[in-house]
C-alpha cells in the first residue's frame, strides 16, 4: 500500500507538530546520498550517536560568540601607537586593490588601551570585565580572511565557503561526533535577531539534515510546541513506533535517500526532548547571584545575558556546538551591529557595553564549574575594520588583518599570537587564515581536518575545502 494513502502530507506535519518539531521545513530540503563514515548504519538509525574522536581530543563542545558586523580590531584588542602618532594622515603605504569604498586619512582609536593580568595583554577600556579574564585567552592578531563584504565573510567564518552553499562548522562537528546529550539537538543556535545571511550561517547543506542548526530565536519561548496535550507519553510512543514503521517500509526501496531517516530521527529526538528540553533552556531557575554574573539584571546586558547563560546551560548538558550571535538592534543597523561604518564613539562602547560582562561571566563560569578545559570559547565577527577613516566617524570592513581570541580548550592560556602592521592594516606575523582556525578548532576535538570529509556530487568535500593548518603554535 502506498504510503501517501495510509499518512496522508497534512496528517504527518499535524503529527510532527504534536511533538514540537523544531525546523521541521528544513527536514524536507535535498540532501546528499550517504556519508562516508566508518558506520553508516548506526549513523544512519541514530545521526546524533556518540562516534569517537580520530585521536584523542583535548574539547568536547564548542561555545562560539559571533559578533556580527566586524568588530575593529584596533579598537578593542590590537592597539596601534602609531595610529595616535599618526592621526590624520595618509597611510604610509600603498592599500590593497580590494577595497568596497575608498577610506580616508589615518584615524586614532578614541579608546584607550591598557595592560591586564599576569600576561600583561593589551586590551580595550570597552572591554574591562573580559580584561580581567585575559589570562585565560589567547589573543590571535594575525587573522586573515577572503571576503571583503558581509555576506561571503560571514559564509567564509561559519562554513568555510564565501559564495556557495555549504555545511555550518557546527554541522561538520556534530556529524563526525555526534552529541552527549541524546536528549537535546546537537548544535544549538541562539539568535533573537537574525544576521542578514540567516539559515545558510548554521544549515547543513549536503550533510544530512538531522546536523543543521537549531534556532531559538524567543528566550522566552526557545522550543515551539514542546509539550502535547493531547496525547500522553505513552500514546506518543506509541504512536511514533508506528510511524517509525511506516517510515522504515517508504525508506526500504529509497536507500540513496536520507530524508526519510533524518525525519525519523528527528521525531525521536522531538519526543525525547519533552522531558529534558524544557529544563534545560529554564535559565529563570538559575539562582539570583548567577542572573547578577551574567547581567540579566541591567537592560544594557539582560539580552546577551540570557544567550550566553542559556548557551552555558545547553554546553554542560552535553550539547556539541552552541554558536551565540550578537544581533540585538542599534538605530543604523537590525542586523550587523558592529557594523561601524559611522558612529564609532557612540556605536562601538554600546555593543561592548552590552556583551563584556556575559562573556566573562560565560568564562568565569565555565571555569567554576571545571568545564572551559574541555570547552573552546571562540569570539570573534566575519573581519575587522580598517585604520583608516570613512567619514569622520567610521572604519570599512577588513579582512587583511584583524583579531579573534579563544580560551579553554587545549589552547595556550595568556598568550598573544601574530602580529599586523604597525598601522593595523596587513597581517604580518604569523598569520591565521579562516581555514587555519577552523583546522584548529576540529584538532582540538580529536579530528583530522582533511579526513572529516563527505562525498557529495563527486566530490569529497571538508570544512577546510583544499587548505589549511593546525596552528600548533597556539595549543598547549
Amino acid at each position: 500500500m502506498p504510503f501517501e494513502s495510509l499518512h496522508r502530507r497534512d496528517a504527518i506535519k499535524q503529527f510532527a507538530n504534536g511533538f514540537g518539531m523544531l525546523g521541521l521545513a528544513g527536514l524536507f530540503s535535498q540532501e546528499a546520498s550517504s556519508a562516508r563514515a566508518a558506520d553508516p548504519a548506526e549513523r544512519e538509525a541514530n545521526p546524533l550517536s556518540v562516534r569517537s574522536p580520530m585521536f584523542p581530543a583535548k574539547a568536547k563542545r564548542v561555545i562560539f560568540l559571533f559578533m556580527s558586523g566586524g568588530p575593529s580590531h584596533v579598537d578593542t584588542f590590537d592597539p596601534k601607537p602609531l595610529l595616535d602618532r599618526d592621526n590624520g594622515k595618509p597611510l604610509p603605504f600603498a592599500k590593497p586593490s580590494l577595497e568596497r569604498t575608498k577610506t580616508g586619512n589615518l584615524l586614532k582609536s578614541p579608546f584607550k588601551f591598557a595592560k591586564h593580568g599576569q600576561s600583561g595583554t593589551d586590551v580595550s577600556e570597552l572591554f574591562p570585565n573580559v580584561a580581567r579574564c585575559v589570562d585565560d585567552l589567547c589573543v590571535i592578531r594575525s587573522m586573515v580572511a577572503d571576503n571583503i563584504n558581509h555576506n561571503g565573510a560571514c559564509l567564509q567564518m561559519n562554513t568555510g565557503e564565501q559564495a556557495f552553499s555549504r555545511p555550518s562548522m557546527g554541522s561538520w562537528l556534530v556529524y563526525g561526533l555526534g552529541s552527549e546529550n541524546q536528549n537535546l539537538p546537537g548544535f544549538v543556535v541562539i539568535s533573537p535577531a537574525q544576521p542578514a545571511q540567516g539559515a545558510p550561517l548554521w544549515a547543513s547543506s549536503f550533510l544530512p539534515a538531522a546536523y543543521q542548526g537549531t534556532l531559538v530565536a524567543d528566550l522566552k519561548n526557545p522550543i515551539a510546541n514542546l509539550g502535547n496535550p493531547r496525547s500522553s507519553i505513552q500514546r506518543q510512543r506509541e504512536e511514533l513506533d508506528v510511524l517509525g514503521q511506516l517510515n522504515e517500509i517508504h525508506r526500504s526501496s529509497r536507500a540513496d535517500d536520507s530524508r526519510i531517516a533524518a525525519r525519523m530521527a528527528a521525531y525521536e529526538l522531538a519526543f525525547r526532548m519533552q522531558a529534558e528540553a524544557p529544563q534545560a533552556f529554564d535559565i529563570e531557575s538559575e539562582s539570583r547571584a548567577t542572573k547578577s554574573l551574567y547581567g540579566l539584571d541591567e537592560p544594557a546586558t539582560e539580552l546577551f545575558g540570557k544567550q550566553c547563560l542559556m548557551a552555558r546551560r545547553l554546553s554542560e548538558r552535553g550539547v556539541r556546538f552552541v554558536q551565540v550571535y550578537h544581533t540585538q538592534t542599534s538605530k543604523r543597523s537590525s542586523c550587523q551591529l558592529w557594523d561601524q561604518h559611522g558612529g564609532l564613539k557612540t556605536e562601538l562602547p554600546n555593543n561592548c557595553a552590552a556583551t563584556d560582562k556575559p562573556i566573562a561571566a560565560l568564562l568565569n563560569d565555565l571555569k567554576a564549574r571545571g568545564l572551559l578545559e574541555e570547552t573552546i570559547v571562540v569570539w570573534g565577527g566575519e573581519f575587522g575594520r580598517t585604520p583608516t577613516a570613512e567619514g569622520t566617524d567610521g572604519r570599512e570592513h577588513h579582512p587583511f588583518g584583524f583579531t579573534m581570541w579563544v580560551a579553554g580548550g587545549g589552547f595556550k592560556a595568556g598568550i598573544v599570537h601574530g602580529a599586523t602592521d604597525e598601522y593595523g592594516w596587513h597581517s604580518v606575523q604569523d598569520k591565521v587564515h579562516v581555514h587555519d582556525l577552523h583546522a584548529t578548532i576540529l584538532h582540538q576535538m580529536g579530528i583530522d581536518h582533511e579526513k572529516l570529509t563527505y562525498r557529495f556530487s563527486g566530490r569529497d568535500y571538508r570544512l577546510t575545502d583544499v587548505s589549511g593548518r593546525v596552528v600548533r603554535e597556539i595549543l598547549a
